[in-house]
């Protein structure tokens, strides 16, 4: 019942910003450029994200998140399985309408496990994408000036480009700006169980 890892690349796909296939990636062939298209400029969400140093942070963070939320899943599971290897062993010595009861309380425990599980693999994802999300937020800034300063007349996305002249990349530069204007903040897991509970407790407004 662990919780799968979200990569940082997932979360920036949720934000419809795309990825290219890692394997196609690892297989490109050096190419010689042509001559820069003037005007054209391209830029990767994706790439400037994953090589800056809050970008690296964040997953670094997200690791230890997903580490916490593992070591509590585990504990609740290891419990129930415990018992229920326990109960096993005391099978013949319960009359039937209690060994009924425990088989139930263990079915119930180990449901609200699954539940909890679920629970937490969306509060990872919720996470990661709010904290990949500032960091786009912060970048959105430091992109503009990057293309107002190179004269682009188009932006292209980097995730649909497979090759382009370096010279008409701004990852780099948005990133050198980003290291110097952010490089970590605190955040913790998301909480959506205690999100919907305030949910229920507001008042109505009249």
């Amino acid at each position: 019942m662990n919780v799968k890892s979200l990569a940082t690349a997932g979360a920036i796909a949720a934000l419809s910003l795309g990825s290219a296939s890692g394997a196609f990636a690892q297989a490109a062939p050096t190419v010689t450029h042509g001559a820069p298209i003037a005007g054209v400029c391209v830029f990767s969400a994706e790439g400037a994200v994953s090589d800056s140093t809050v970008g690296k942070y964040i997953n670094t963070r997200m690791q230890q998140i997903i580490a916490q939320v593992n070591a509590e899943l585990n504990t609740e599971k290891t419990g129930i399985d415990n018992d229920a290897k326990a109960l096993e062993g005391q099978r013949a010595s319960l009359d039937q309408a209690t060994l009924q009861k425990r088989v139930n309380d263990l079915n119930t425990r180990a449901a609200n496990l699954q539940r909890k599980a679920q629970l937490r693999d969306r509060e990872v994802g919720a996470t990661e994408q709010k904290a990949v999300g500032r960091v786009l937020q912060e970048m959105q800034p430091l992109l503009a000036t990057a293309y107002q300063s190179k004269s682009c007349s188009l932006l292209l996305n980097g995730q649909a480009v497979t090759w382009a002249n370096p010279s008409m990349d701004l990852t780099d530069a948005v990133v050198a700006q980003l290291n110097t204007k952010l490089t970590q903040f605190a955040f913790d897991r998301e909480r959506l169980d205690q999100a919907a509970a305030g949910g229920q407790a507001a008042p109505a407004k009249k």
